[in-house]
């Protein structure tokens, strides 16, 4: 009867991590999509022109915004991205916006760096904040104190999935198991904290689902209405970074540059 202590820390991970990601759905569901600031009203989503960086932070946060500040310096000859992953500061060390100069501040002085470092320290740098926080008062983004306890409770909730099926698994291998009627019981036992992650997941992903990504449900109608096709040369280029990721660039040596392992 070993088996039991499994069942029991089984049902604990269980229990436990689906009323976590239940506690963190109900102050989601009770969050203003939009905060209220009476002394500066929001634009509404349908007059808001994304710029680039607000783009790409709705499409894939600050990890977004950080690729695509590397690519469009590198597309203008201030930085060289080595397929090497390392990038080498080329002309003029200031930048022409909040964003250029913490990517140019996270390379340092030595004029060189791994890209993978220099994305880890854009995404936290206060530019990028500013970006989610003008995208957050219009209503276009989720309140990171919203999505970080959903997306934290949803991993929790997977993490207990897999514990209880290994439980499970080492249930059923051990000794005294052998026979078909033993194994079913344990079987039986443990689809009940197996049924109740699985169902917390199911719901999540149906019901909560829009509190876990960067932007919205206004966000994404603001993204979704983005014409991809009235617009040519490098501006359609950086928006189809700023919409794709990395998966929109075509320089193989570039994309090599842009694979070390991205924190997001």
């Amino acid at each position: 009867m070993f088996w039991v202590l499994f069942l029991i820390v089984a049902c604990v991970a269980a229990a436990v991590s689906c009323a976590r990601l239940c506690l963190a759905a109900s102050v989601a569901a009770g969050h203003p999509e939009r905060p209220v600031d009476a002394a500066r009203p929001a634009p509404a989503p349908q007059d808001y022109e994304l710029s680039l960086y607000e783009t790409a932070f709705l499409a894939g946060g600050p990890v977004r915004v950080a690729d695509l500040a590397l690519v469009s310096m590198h597309r203008r000859r201030r930085l060289l991205l080595a397929h090497t992953g390392w990038a080498t500061v080329v002309v003029d060390p200031r930048g022409e916006d909040d964003v250029e100069r913490s990517v140019l501040g996270a390379i340092g002085p030595a004029g060189q760096s791994p890209v993978a470092a220099i994305r880890t320290a854009t995404t936290t740098a206060d530019a990028v904040r500013a970006v989610a926080d003008r995208l957050v008062s219009a209503g276009l983004a989720v309140p990171d104190a919203v999505r970080a306890p959903l997306t934290s409770a949803v991993r929790s909730v997977r993490a207990a999935t897999l514990l209880v099926l290994a439980l499970a698994a080492a249930s059923l291998l051990l000794p005294g198991q052998e026979q078909a009627a033993g194994r079913g019981l344990v079987a039986a036992w443990f689809a009940l904290p197996l049924g109740l992650s699985l169902g917390c997941l199911a719901i999540a992903r149906f019901e909560i689902h829009t509190y876990t990504g960067w932007a919205s449900p206004a966000g994404r109608r603001v993204l979704d209405a983005l014409a991809p096709g009235h617009r040519t040369g490098e501006r359609a280029f950086l928006t189809a970074v700023a919409r794709l990721g990395v998966r929109a660039v075509d320089d193989p040596h570039l994309r090599a540059a842009l694979a070390a392992r991205r924190g997001h």
